[in-house]
């Protein structure tokens, strides 16, 4: 990052310490060391910095399960670890941590999981700071009548669906809850369908209201919900519709997206005409995909034309982390870069086989995904074990417990997807390169997916993202569209939820059997965290848990 914009560096911290969730009232607000609530709010340029440019300071963050990317034990590894696309092995002494790596991928969290029920709060907290921060701007509108205002409103409101668009995605039906003020033992679950009813239509009424500018740049707007952040999450929205809109996802029927229809625009649309309409919203801003791929996740990637969403780095500003890259790289290998490492995440056997690994269709995004084989510093010399012989990681001896194995340590293709920034501090996690949440390259992909699920085609789309590359087209089926947001969306994020959406989630894969019932879908959603449940006993536990 070049130029820290006036989000995060000027914000005076009113909002800090409005709602410290604990396990005893996760929505129980508890502001201590905070500015006086006439002190922040005197004028309208205090008003942004307090009601809404201080929200942004919880988009990243720096212990687990905080923020949205870049920490650990958080939504990230919600989603990727309980999939076939990564796996964190055991490798003797490292990575069992009392089997929650393990249970992750077996889809064995339980009811008690510490990261499920911290992921939950840190969620809620910024969904109750958004509405704390609406209540404020509202009783400033009583006495002032500022321009900027509906703009302001209309910033908060987006924000908070974007939580509760995690919020669902992750726990299915859940508290609705639209004041701060709310006592722990008046709020009730809500539908899913109720849920994804009310962020659809945050989103699409506040859209308008946003600036239509690129959030990934420097400037007055980086690190921002702008419009065509908005849009990707109604695209997104609308894409898993036939999910978000079935409020019992473990009997034998599903809503049908031919069948779901929304007011678009003034236009009637049907779920996938609807993710169509929003992709092409995008477009008309002016993204477009990076003719170099690994531009948009390069040291100082503020430029790309591709990334719609990021979460802002700078390693001297303030303190968002990036683990990824650290934990998965072998020890060896992060010192001979001047760093730290981990020797943790690996891709699985089935991600192998996606990217055609060894074989002559290899995919060539595979060699900007991993690292496998002899593993070379950034001088080209080879890096070496403690014994003196070359650092070399196995790809296909990866699974779940490599213990007592001979390549215990070395097992596994490893997470290389961003650049490595040589002035990185805190053993790598504080870098430049800006994490990237929301791309282009997805717009195509889901519009792709769209016309294929309404029964058109989608090879354009899907061969824009493969041309890029340089491999051959393929014509626009679901498997291969599954198959391409693999290889196109390695460590991003999004594979559990695509798996969901395709209905291969549940199913058995290398080093991970089927669960007893599981074929009913339970785990699609996780279960709402026990401790917080049993402060509204009337709740009832999610099917299946």
């Amino acid at each position: 990052m070049k130029r820290y914009s006036i989000i995060r560096s000027f914000c005076i911290l009113v909002t800090l310490s409005w709602c410290m969730i604990s396990c005893d009232s996760f929505l129980k607000e508890n502001p201590r060391d905070a500015l006086p609530e006439e002190e922040g709010y005197r004028n309208i340029t205090e008003l942004y910095l307090n009601a809404v440019a201080s929200l942004y300071n919880y988009i990243g963050g720096n212990s687990d399960s905080q923020g949205l990317q870049g920490t650990g034990r958080g939504i990230y590894d919600l989603n990727t670890f309980t999939t076939d696309e990564a796996i964190m092995p055991t490798r003797g002494g490292d990575w069992y941590d009392g089997g929650f790596w393990q249970g992750l991928f077996l889809h064995k969290w339980g009811i008690n999981n510490d990261a499920i029920q911290a992921t939950w709060e840190y969620l809620y907290k910024v969904v109750m700071l958004s509405n704390k921060s609406l209540e404020q701007i509202e009783s400033y509108a009583l006495t002032h009548a500022d321009a900027e205002l509906p703009a302001y409103r209309a910033e908060v409101r987006a924000l908070r669906a974007m939580y509760y668009y995690y919020l669902t995605d992750l726990f299915g039906s859940i508290p609705l809850v639209l004041s701060s003020k709310v006592a722990s033992k008046d709020i009730v679950l809500s539908e899913r369908e109720n849920i994804f009813n009310f962020i659809f239509k945050e989103l699409q009424e506040a859209a308008p209201l946003l600036p239509a500018q690129f959030s990934n740049r420097s400037g007055n707007y980086y690190g921002r919900l702008t419009r065509p952040v908005a849009y990707f999450l109604l695209a997104k929205l609308a894409l898993n519709a036939e999910i978000y809109m079935d409020n019992n996802w473990v009997d034998d029927t599903h809503p049908d997206g031919k069948t779901i229809f929304f007011d678009v625009d003034g236009n009637t649309f049907n779920a996938w005409q609807t993710v169509e309409f929003y992709c092409d919203q995008i477009t008309a801003l002016g993204y477009r995909l990076e003719s170099d791929y690994s531009a948009n996740f390069a040291v100082y990637n503020e430029g790309s034309v591709e990334n719609i969403f990021t979460i802002p780095m700078n390693k001297t500003l303030y303190t968002n982390q990036m683990q990824y890259l650290f934990r998965s790289r072998h020890y060896n290998h992060a010192k001979a870069l001047g760093l730290s490492g981990e020797n943790g995440s690996s891709a699985t056997i089935e991600a192998l086989q996606t990217f055609g690994y060894e074989t002559n269709e290899q995919d060539p995004r595979f060699d900007y995904c991993y690292y496998a084989g002899t593993v070379y510093d950034l001088k080209g010399n080879v890096v070496k074990l403690d014994d003196g012989t070359a650092l070399v990681y196995e790809p296909w001896k990866v699974k779940l417990d490599l213990s007592d194995e001979p390549y215990e340590k070395t097992a596994g293709a490893r997470m290389k997807k961003y650049e490595i920034d040589d002035k990185a501090m805190k053993d790598g996690k504080l870098m430049e390169n800006d994490i990237v949440l929301f791309r282009y390259a997805d717009v195509l992909l889901m519009k792709s997916e769209a016309k294929v699920r309404d029964g058109r085609n989608g090879d354009e789309e899907l061969n824009q993202v493969r041309t890029r590359v340089g491999v051959p087209e393929r014509t626009a089926t679901l498997d291969n569209i599954l198959a391409e947001r693999q290889l196109e969306l390695a460590w991003e994020g999004w594979r559990r939820q695509d798996l969901i959406r395709f209905g291969q989630f549940t199913r058995s894969y290398n080093s991970r059997p089927q669960l007893p019932n599981e074929e009913s879908g339970y785990t699609i959603v996780f279960p709402i965290p026990e401790k917080i449940r049993q402060m509204n006993p009337e709740w009832e536990r999610h099917p299946g848990y």
